[in-house]
């Protein structure tokens, strides 16, 4: 560990004057601004010392009390842990730290992590020379409220800026950004709506422009020529912001579980171990898979379970419009290439085609001259169906998908009409289908975070796609999995046509039939199966 009386920006422990006298200059005029933190409370002596009270929490907001409510700052526009300062000073600081890193290293020669220690380095001097001089005109700043004033700072320059403390909250799913307002939807808790999280509608446009670049999607800029962009944070949060709405908005997909598997799952009640066993099995045999349901059913986080399932001899392409299933980083797993689409730059060619635009359809080329053993699609949208299930039924045995189905009975439908939407007519939707599904697991979403229970999402239904088309001339299915009237959850109907496949990859039938083995161990805990 570095030595603190060594580190950059300090002399004898202290920061280095130059550096204070610059930030004092440069802040005069800011902390006059700056409310001054609420007083320390002096505690009693003796062991039943308590820490400081935190400031009140408005009544319409919900608070769920905890460990780390203990010795928090004074909160500040209701955001959760906020700070004891106007966030014009973090602008001011962040400033300061910018330039003086960029003097460091004025040619980014230091890698990213090596750059961010730096930071750090230089932040927490510029935070103390700050605190140095607030303190000779008001009550100085606890370690606690310095700490959190130099992760505002860095959170600023590195991470999510004003809205990171919201990011950071156990159990965020969604952040939903309108002009100012921000709503906070959780896993297991009502959603909750919070002021002021941003200072203007120019100051949210600029958040979404910084957090673009800061993700390496520097082109993908919101403005009036491209009024609608989406793109990664530095953490994986999928961003999708707009103009295009009355106000500026933005939208943050937080991704609580990124490396997680199929055993994970089953411990959160989304698959039993009969279904857990079944579509592993599935995916070594080589079956190829569609995984649907409604809007937040955890469709891609069921895909990238399965995904961690093919062999690692395998050769795998993913090809997504943003990065979400991660089945490229370092690890046991197959030999990945990961593709992601690209946006517009706002301008149009002369065949009337986004400049700039690469769809996922456009990538489907180029990745299947990767010679890969499976293609993995994390979402079929539009006419990327085509080439997805061309794929499938050309030699493309055990890829897998993702599409959006409000409820299972429309899930051919669904498909027929984006076939047909590019192009194709009923009929040819109809074989390309039979011919290039094997199975399809159907996510149900029951969300009761707004009576006090929590969000559930569990595979309802498993059915299997023949390769013959039927009545009507539509693909013929069987229900393999369904719920009945006493469970809610997927529940062994009929044995599928490819059991000997499965039974080759350790899969047993007798799984199916066995009661004890095939039942959910526990019961769907519900507010509504209460009452």
């Amino acid at each position: 560990m570095s030595d603190p009386q060594h580190r950059p920006g300090h002399m004898n422990g202290h920061p280095a004057s130059g550096d204070r006298d610059a930030l004092a200059h440069l802040l005069t005029q800011r902390l006059n601004k700056a409310p001054a933190p609420a007083p320390p409370q002096t505690p009693p002596a003796g062991p039943a010392a308590v820490p400081p009270p935190v400031s009140p929490v408005p009544p319409d907001v919900p608070h769920s009390a905890g460990p780390a409510d203990a010795g928090a700052i004074p909160r500040l526009a209701g955001l959760p842990g906020q700070l004891p300062v106007a966030w014009e000073v973090i602008e001011a600081l962040q400033q300061q730290v910018s330039t003086t890193l960029s003097k460091r290293d004025p040619q980014r020669l230091l890698g990213n992590e090596d750059r961010q220690m730096l930071a750090r380095s230089l932040t927490t001097a510029a935070v103390a020379a700050w605190s140095a001089t607030y303190a000779q005109g008001n009550t100085p700043l606890t370690a606690e409220q310095e700490s959190a004033i130099g992760d505002a700072v860095f959170n600023s320059m590195f991470r999510g800026g004003r809205l990171q403390s919201l990011l950071d909250e156990d159990g965020v799913e969604d952040l939903m950004v309108d002009g100012t307002t921000a709503s906070v939807e959780y896993y297991d808790r009502p959603r909750r709506t919070i002021e002021n999280v941003a200072g203007s509608h120019d100051e949210l446009i600029t958040w979404v422009n910084r957090m673009a670049r800061l993700s390496g999607h520097g082109e993908r800029a919101l403005t009036q020529a491209t009024p609608s962009v989406g793109f990664r944070m530095p953490d994986g949060s999928r961003v999708t912001a707009s103009l295009l709405t009355s106000r500026p908005s933005a939208v943050i997909r937080k991704h609580r579980i990124q490396q997680h598997g199929l055993a994970q799952l089953q411990e959160w009640g989304s698959l039993n171990p009969t279904i857990s066993a079944f579509l592993t099995a599935c995916v070594r045999a080589r079956m190829n898979l569609l995984v649907v349901g409604d809007m937040g059913a955890g469709k891609t986080s069921l895909l990238r379970a399965l995904g961690r399932e093919i062999p690692a001899s395998e050769r795998l392409v993913t090809l997504e419009s943003d990065r979400e299933l991660y089945l490229d980083e370092p690890g046991p797993g197959p030999l990945t290439f990961a593709f992601e689409a690209r946006q517009s730059n706002g301008e149009r060619t002369g065949d009337n085609r986004a400049a700039g635009e690469v769809t996922i359809s456009d990538m489907f080329a180029t990745a299947l001259r990767y010679n890969a053993t499976r293609v993995v699609v994390g979402e079929v949208r539009s006419t990327e169906v085509v080439p997805m299930l061309q794929a499938m039924s050309a030699g493309g045995s055990g890829s897998m998908c993702t599409m959006h189905v409000r409820r299972p009975h429309a899930i051919i439908s669904r498909l027929v009409q984006l076939c047909t939407e590019a192009g194709m007519a009923d009929s040819a939707a109809h074989h390309l289908i039979a011919s290039g599904i094997d199975a399809v697991v159907y996510l149900t979403y029951l969300d009761e975070t707004p009576i006090g229970g929590r969000k559930h999402r569990f595979v309802s239904h498993i059915y299997e796609v023949h390769d013959v088309v039927g009545e009507g001339g539509r693909p013929t299915t069987t229900e393999l999995f369904a719920p009945t009237p006493a469970e809610r959850r997927a529940v062994y109907q009929n044995m599928p046509s490819f059991i000997s496949e499965l039974e080759l990859h350790g899969f047993h039938r007798a799984w199916l039939t066995d009661t004890p083995h095939a039942h959910w161990p526990t019961p769907l805990q519900t507010v509504r199966s209460t009452r």
